[in-house]
C-alpha cells in the first residue's frame, strides 16, 4: 500500500487545523462581540457559507481567486513567483476553507455560553478586556473550543471536493486519501481502496470518542 497519500493528509489536516484553529477563534472572539443583530448575522451569515455550499463549489471560488489568473493567484505568482493552485499549499487552502465554519461555529458557541458574571467580575477588578478573553473566557470555554478543533481537524483530513478543484489528484503532492480512495476505485483496484477506507473509519471513530470525552468534560465543567 502506498503511503504517500496517509502523509499528505496528515501533513495537509495538520498544517489546516493550526491555521484554522487561531483565525476560528478569532472569527468566533470578534462575531461574539457584536451588538448589532443585523451585523452580526450578515457576517456569520458569510463565515458558515462555506459549511452549507457543496465543496465543489467552494473548491470553484477558490480556484477563481487563488489560480493562475485569479487576482490573488496572479499576485503571488507574478510578485514571489509562487503558484498556488494544483500545489501541497492548495491543499492546506482547501482544507482550511471547508474545516474553518466547524472550528468558527464551536469556539462562537462556547464563548457565548460564558457566565457573564465572570467577565463582570474580571471588568470590576480592572482587567483589560483582551486579559479577560484569554484568563476567563478561553478557559471556560475551552472544552467547547477544543471539540471544534478536532472536528475541524476530521473534516481537513476529509476534504475531497475542494481540494480535487483547487490542487487537482497529483500522486506523492495533492493526492490526500479521500483522492486516494477515489483513484483507486475507478482504477478497480478494491484492495487498496479498502485499506484506505479502514483508515479513515479508524481515525473517524477515534474522532468521534474524543469529541464525545470533550463533550463530558464540558458538562462537568458547567
Amino acid at each position: 500500500m502506498n503511503l504517500s497519500p496517509i502523509l499528505v493528509s496528515m501533513r495537509t489536516a495538520s498544517v489546516a487545523i493550526v491555521i484554522t484553529f487561531f483565525v476560528g477563534l478569532l472569527a468566533a472572539k470578534l462575531v461574539a462581540g457584536i451588538r448589532g443583530k443585523i451585523g452580526k448575522m450578515i457576517l456569520d451569515g458569510i463565515l458558515t457559507l462555506p459549511l452549507v455550499l457543496p465543496p465543489t463549489v467552494a473548491g470553484f471560488f477558490l480556484l477563481y481567486l487563488f489560480g493562475v489568473r485569479g487576482p490573488i493567484g496572479k499576485f503571488f505568482l507574478d510578485v514571489f513567483s509562487i503558484k498556488i493552485a494544483f500545489s501541497w499549499g492548495a491543499t492546506v487552502l482547501a482544507a482550511v476553507a471547508i474545516s474553518f465554519p466547524l472550528m468558527y461555529r464551536s469556539a462562537r458557541g462556547a464563548l457565548e455560553q460564558v457566565d457573564q458574571n465572570l467577565i463582570y467580575a474580571g471588568r470590576t477588578l480592572g482587567m483589560s478586556e483582551q486579559q479577560i478573553f484569554w484568563n476567563i473566557s478561553l478557559p471556560t470555554a475551552l472544552p467547547g473550543v477544543a471539540s471544534g478543533g478536532v472536528l475541524a481537524f476530521a473534516r481537513g483530513l476529509g476534504e475531497f471536493g475542494a481540494t480535487a478543484m483547487i490542487a487537482g489528484n497529483i500522486a506523492g503532492k495533492t493526492r490526500t486519501l479521500p483522492l486516494a480512495i477515489y483513484s483507486a476505485v475507478s482504477s478497480g483496484d478494491m484492495d487498496i481502496a479498502y485499506n484506505y477506507v479502514l483508515i479513515i473509519v479508524v481515525f473517524s471513530f477515534a474522532v468521534v470518542a474524543l469529541m464525545n470525552y470533550l463533550t463530558i468534560q464540558e458538562k462537568r465543567s458547567n
